[in-house]
């Protein structure tokens, strides 16, 4: 049950959104998105709400830092209406998604550790006068087909410039990097739609090295996002026990 909050217990709307610091209008809300069950009326038409509606604002206001606001209000539309499979494969859903990140996240580390340092005088003899690599010397590098990285270009991995002379693919710095990335991640098993914005995620960074502080943040952000959903899952656990008591003592 709620803290200090009795079973019979009617509450006003001001009461619920008070003890969450919201606005009365944004517990009406809820209750009409169907976050919240569907309150009693008074005799003069104003909405009563129990205990268990309290239960329910504080699982719906758990669920969000974890699952989403989306995602959260969908978890509690489908148990209020009934659906507890559903409400329970949105959360299943929810933490395979975390899963997945935490494995992306894995695969990039991996990535960033297996990029060797480029070999001093790669591909300059070849492109010197172009200030960068041209495509056959860094697809044998990588031991790749110029055709993987033309395939790659298209998927916006490498941005190389033309060669104005003779208009060949020529791949600076900073393309060589995101090509030798894109090639130890289709190495690990991703898809290029995966690795495209992770790659768009170094070039934001500015590079490998910045990349380690935002690759430490998303870290961080997965870690307080599965205690989200630990807290998350305890709120909820106690509202579904609650409504389950409410049920059983309807006439």
């Amino acid at each position: 049950m709620g803290k200090n909050l009795q079973r019979g217990e009617r509450l006003r709307p001001v009461d619920l959104a008070r003890r969450h610091g919201l606005s009365t209008q944004a517990v009406r809300n809820y209750e009409e998105a169907g976050i919240l069950p569907a309150a009693d009326r008074t005799a003069h038409g104003y909405r009563t709400y129990a205990p268990l509606h309290a239960l329910a604002l504080g699982a719906f206001l758990a669920l969000v830092p974890g699952h989403g606001h989306r995602t959260a209000a969908s978890i509690m539309r489908a148990l209020n209406e009934g659906a507890d499979d559903e409400a329970f494969r949105l959360v299943d859903e929810s933490h395979a998604l975390l899963l997945d990140d935490r494995r992306t996240l894995r695969a990039v580390e991996r990535a960033l550790r297996d990029l060797a340092p480029t070999p001093a005088g790669a591909g300059e003899a070849v492109a010197a006068a172009s200030g960068g690599t041209f495509i056959g010397p860094l697809a044998e590098e990588l031991g790749i087909r110029p055709a993987t990285l033309r395939k790659w270009e298209r998927a916006g991995l490498v941005r190389p410039r033309r060669d104005r002379l003779t208009g060949y693919r020529v791949f600076d710095e900073a393309d060589v990097r995101d090509a030798r990335l894109a090639h130890q991640l289709r190495r690990g098993g991703y898809l290029l739609e995966q690795i495209a914005p992770l790659i768009a995620h170094v070039r934001a960074a500015g590079g490998l090295e910045p990349l380690e502080t935002a690759l430490q943040d998303w870290q961080g952000r997965l870690v307080a996002r599965g205690r989200a959903m630990l807290s998350g899952a305890a709120e909820l656990e106690a509202y579904v026990r609650e409504r389950g008591r409410s049920s059983l003592q309807k006439p």
